[in-house]
C-alpha cells in the first residue's frame, strides 16, 4: 500500500486514538470485567450456598481460594501460550471457556464439585489477563496507554459491582445461587461477539518474522501512513524472565500486585461477612454496603488513569500505597468505629487503590519486550496469586479468631509492604515507547538507564 503524495509516515506509538483502538480496549476489558464478576459473585452466592451444600468453614475457605489457585495456573500457562501461538486465537477461545464453565457451575450438587468448577473457571479467567493486556499495550499509542490500561482495571470493579447487584436481586430467590453462578454466560456472549474480528497484534507478528502480515494489519486498521517502530533484533525466550534484568521486574510487579490485591480480594470474596462484622448490616443490606465500597474502587480508577501521566507512574504508586495503608491502619486502630468512620476509611482505601490497581496492569506491559510480554504479565500475576491464595484461605479463620480490627491491621501491613517496595523499586515509564520502557532498570528516575540484560536501545 503506497502513501498519498505529501503524506508522512507516523509510528504506531504516536498515532491518535481511533474508533478501532477504542474497540480493542473495550472488548479487551471484557476479560477483567468477567474476572471481577466471577470472583465477586461467589461472595453473595455463599450466603445461599452455605446452607444449601452444608459448607463448613473449611469448605468455605476452599471455595474462596479455588478460583485464585486456578488463576495462578491459568495466568502462567496462558501468558506462555499467548507469546507462543499469538494473542488473537487465545483472545477468543478463552471467553468460550469461561461461558461453558459458568454454565456448568450452576449444576453442582456437592461441595467438591463447586471447588472443582471454581478452580476451572479460575484457570480460564487467569489466562485472559496476559492475553487482553498484551493486545491493548501493543495496539495503543504511548500517550493513551495509561488511560486504556486504566479502563481495563476499572472494568474489574465494574464487573464486581455488577455481580453484587445481580446477587442482590437473586438473594431471596429460591435456588438463586445457581442463577448467580450461571449469569456470567450473558456478558461472555456479548464480549465474544465484540472480540471475534479483532486482528492479531502486529507487534507479535513482526517479532515472529511475519512482517508483511503485520504491516497489512496496521495499514488496514490504522491507515497507510502508520508503521511499526523498529524493534531490536534480539529475541528473548521464556527462560529470560528468570535472569538478571527481568527477574527483579517480575518480583517487583508481582509484589505490588499482591499488596493491592490481597486486601481487595478479601473484601470482595468475604465482603458481606466483613460488612456485617463492621456493623453495616447483613444479607441484602451488607451486599448493598459492598456495592458502595465497590463503587469507590471503580471511581478511583478514573483519575488514576490521568494521574499516571500527570504525576507519573512512580509518584502515583507511592502516594496511593501511603494513603491506603493509613486508611486500613486507622480502621484497625479504632476500638469501635462509628459507621461514618468505617465508610470513610474503606472508601479512602478503595478510592486510592485505583493507582496500584491501574499500574499492576500497566507496568508489566511496559517493562518487558514484545516476545515475552504476555509471559511476564502471567509470571507477575502468578507471584501475586501465591500471596492472595494464602491470605484468602486464612482469612475466614483469622477473622473468626481475631476479629475485624486485627484483620484490618493485617491488611495495613500488607499495603505497607507495597509502599516500601514502591519507594525502593518503582521506575518511571511515563512518555516512553514500549521499546524504551522495556530497557529501564528498577528504581527512582535517577537510575533510568538501560538494564544490562535486555539489550534493547534506549532514548537518552
Amino acid at each position: 500500500m503506497e502513501l498519498s503524495p505529501g503524506r508522512q509516515t507516523v509510528l504506531l506509538d504516536d498515532v491518535g486514538m481511533t474508533p478501532f483502538l477504542k474497540r480493542v480496549t473495550l472488548f479487551s476489558a471484557g476479560g477483567p470485567f468477567l474476572d471481577g464478576y466471577v470472583l465477586s459473585i461467589i461472595g453473595v452466592a455463599l450466603i445461599q450456598l452455605t446452607p444449601a451444600l452444608d459448607l463448613d468453614a473449611r469448605w468455605t475457605a476452599l471455595v474462596g481460594v479455588a478460583a485464585l489457585v486456578g488463576l495462578f495456573l491459568g495466568t502462567s500457562v496462558g501468558g506462555y501460550l499467548t507469546d507462543r501461538i499469538g494473542r488473537k486465537r487465545m483472545f477468543v477461545v478463552d471467553i468460550i471457556g469461561i461461558a461453558v464453565i459458568s454454565a456448568a457451575t450452576a449444576l453442582v450438587a456437592e461441595p467438591w464439585q463447586l471447588v472443582a468448577m471454581r478452580f476451572a473457571i479460575g484457570v480460564v479467567i487467569g489466562a485472559d489477563y496476559p492475553i487482553a493486556t498484551s493486545l491493548v499495550a501493543e495496539f495503543t499509542p504511548r500517550r493513551h496507554r495509561s488511560v486504556s490500561m486504566g479502563l481495563i482495571a476499572a472494568a474489574w470493579y465494574l464487573g464486581a459491582n455488577a455481580a453484587y447487584l445481580v446477587g442482590y436481586l437473586l438473594l431471596d430467590v429460591d435456588g438463586g445461587w445457581r442463577w448467580m453462578l450461571a449469569s456470567a454466560v450473558v456478558p461472555c456472549l456479548v464480549i465474544l461477539i465484540g472480540r471475534w474480528d479483532i486482528p492479531e497484534s502486529p507487534r507479535w507478528l513482526a517479532r515472529r518474522g511475519r512482517g508483511e502480515e503485520a504491516r497489512a494489519i496496521v495499514h488496514r486498521v490504522l491507515g497507510a501512513d502508520v508503521q511499526l517502530e523498529p524493534e531490536p533484533e534480539r529475541t528473548e525466550s521464556y527462560a529470560a524472565l528468570f535472569r538478571r534484568g527481568y527477574l527483579g521486574k517480575v518480583l517487583f510487579v508481582g509484589t505490588i500486585w499482591l499488596c493491592q490485591a490481597a486486601p481487595m480480594f478479601a473484601i470482595y470474596t468475604y465482603g458481606p461477612q466483613i460488612m456485617g462484622e463492621l456493623g453495616l448490616g447483613e444479607r441484602q443490606v451488607a451486599t448493598l454496603g459492598e456495592i458502595v465500597i465497590g463503587t469507590f474502587f471503580l471511581v478511583g480508577c478514573l483519575p488514576a488513569m490521568h494521574w499516571a501521566n500527570s504525576l507519573g507512574r512512580r509518584r502515583l504508586l507511592v502516594v496511593s500505597f501511603a494513603i491506603m495503608t493509613a486508611a486500613l491502619a486507622v480502621l484497625g486502630a479504632l476500638p469501635s468505629p462509628a459507621l461514618p468512620a468505617v465508610v470513610a476509611c474503606l472508601g479512602l482505601y478503595a478510592f486510592f487503590s485505583g493507582g496500584p490497581g491501574n499500574l499492576q496492569w500497566l507496568y508489566p506491559n511496559e517493562l518487558f519486550p514484545t516476545e515475552i510480554r504476555a509471559s511476564a504479565v502471567g509470571a507477575a500475576m502468578a507471584v501475586s496469586r501465591i500471596g492472595t491464595v494464602v491470605s484468602t484461605y486464612v482469612l475466614p479463620g483469622f477473622l473468626l479468631a481475631h476479629g475485624t480490627r486485627a484483620t484490618m491491621l493485617a491488611g495495613a501491613a500488607i499495603s505497607g509492604l507495597g509502599l516500601v517496595v514502591s519507594v525502593l523499586a518503582a521506575p518511571e515509564t511515563r512518555g516512553l515507547t514500549l521499546t524504551e520502557s522495556a530497557a529501564l532498570r528498577l528504581g527512582p528516575p535517577g537510575r533510568r538507564r538501560p538494564a544490562p540484560d535486555p539489550g534493547v536501545p534506549h532514548r537518552p
